[in-house]
């Protein structure tokens, strides 16, 4: 398949998920309490994927990925400015769940629908095979990315990064690297494992500054 034929397939695929309704008009269980609006950027050259858990209210509001404390987080994490993290030819971003999910009783965001990994996501990765670093942040995504891989606590999947990272990749699957959640409420997270900043993030600003 040509380059352009690639592109082609992975624009419409995009358009189709963007158009997609299924948690309000098919909906596994209950529907979304909102009118979906989709957010994820993926492209037929990005070497390099960010998967998340799904948009918050900001980024629902937004309908770009990341716009809010935790993007900036991230793109500190990852060495590189909102130029280059929203190009969408260089970096993919595809949550576990592409919609706001809404809000539990306590005000926090609920768990990324799961009719968009079950319609989506294989789909998604099988069209972008030149992906070559997935970026794995939270559970949700590293459950689907890492599966019996996956130690039993966010924490200690982190910990043992190296053991994804070196690993040399099978059947031409990229590598991928857990990372947590970059928001502010994981501050303390960061205090108890200073390893994340001194061992992991060095590396991960190497691969990402060698893949764009």
């Amino acid at each position: 398949m040509s380059v352009n034929a690639e592109s082609r397939d992975v624009e419409a695929l995009a358009e189709d998920i963007r158009a997609c309704r299924a948690c309000v008009e098919n909906p596994v269980k209950s529907p979304l309490p909102h009118d979906p609006r989709p957010v994820l950027q993926i492209s037929s050259t990005a070497r390099i994927c960010i998967c998340g858990q799904a948009p918050g209210t900001r980024v629902h509001r937004s309908g770009r990925p990341f716009t809010d404390p935790s993007g900036d987080r991230l793109r500190d994490w990852m060495g590189v400015g909102e130029d280059v993290f929203y190009d969408a030819a260089r970096l993919a971003i595809i949550p576990m769940g592409f919609c706001f999910p809404g809000l539990d009783a306590k005000g926090g965001d609920l768990p990324p629908r799961i009719e968009c990994k079950r319609i989506w996501h294989d789909r998604l990765f099988a069209a972008m095979p030149q992906i070559e670093l997935i970026l794995v942040i939270g559970q949700y995504a590293q459950a689907y990315h890492l599966g019996p891989n996956r130690k039993k606590s966010l924490t200690e999947t982190v910990a043992n990064w190296r053991q994804y990272f070196e690993q040399a990749p099978a059947d031409g699957k990229p590598v991928v690297m857990p990372l947590p959640h970059p928001s502010w409420r994981n501050n303390s997270w960061l205090k108890k494992n200073p390893w994340f900043e001194t061992d992991l993030l060095p590396v991960l600003r190497r691969q990402v500054a060698r893949l764009l």
